[in-house]
């Protein structure tokens, strides 16, 4: 199953506020489609289906990607859930997002794919690649990459960088100093729900 190109506020409709898809709101407040106003109860299925497809859709990983994240975080010590959540905050794409170097999550993966980011002064084009707590990371030293950086960061996706980051607005700077807290994940989830989907999977 590949990513996810639609139209994104068609998702947000659906499953609520999504802060790395959109930075755009819905006008209406009820789910797409022909039967969005009268939508039946929902069945305990359906409650975790629609927190797993947050986490799909917040992060941009697919269905395949997002089992192995769920697989990674079971063989973890500590709560699966928070684990799952750890790992994907940490993705370098969300790690430039919570910068507040791109608007979205998948304007920050673009950064990255282009080769505009840097991690300890190397250029890294993976969006999945795991930062890790003492790493830098930066803005490539090009022109084209600066100026798109202090372009985006006129207008953030979130208006506070978390307590495990920190970044320099002037030298386009910054640095991972620990795992994220779970009350810093800026997503409204249920992380046991998620992680309740798989086992029933298995």
């Amino acid at each position: 199953m590949s990513r996810y190109r639609g139209p994104r506020l068609r998702i947000v409709r659906r499953l609520g506020d999504l802060p790395g898809l959109t930075r755009k709101t819905a006008r209406r407040a009820y789910a797409p489609g022909q039967h969005g106003q009268n939508r039946k109860k929902r069945s305990e299925y359906a409650i975790r289906l629609e927190e797993k497809q947050k986490l799909r859709f917040n992060y941009g990983v697919t269905e395949r990607q997002l089992l192995r994240y769920v697989r990674r975080a079971r063989r973890a010590s500590g709560s699966t859930g928070q684990v799952l959540l750890q790992l994907l905050e940490m993705r370098l794409d969300n790690t430039v997002f919570r910068m507040g170097m791109a608007p979205t999550i998948p304007a920050a993966r673009q950064l990255v794919n282009h080769g505009h980011v840097t991690v300890n002064g190397r250029v890294v084009d993976i969006a999945s690649y795991q930062c890790r707590a003492g790493e830098v990371i930066s803005v490539r030293n090009r022109e084209a990459s600066r100026q798109r950086v202090q372009q985006n960061l006129q207008n953030p996706g979130l208006a506070n960088v978390p307590n495990h980051l920190e970044f320099d607005k002037t030298n386009l700077t910054g640095k991972v100093n620990s795992l994220v807290e779970r009350e810093w994940v800026a997503l409204t989830i249920n992380e046991l729900l998620v992680v309740e989907y798989y086992s029933r999977q298995a």
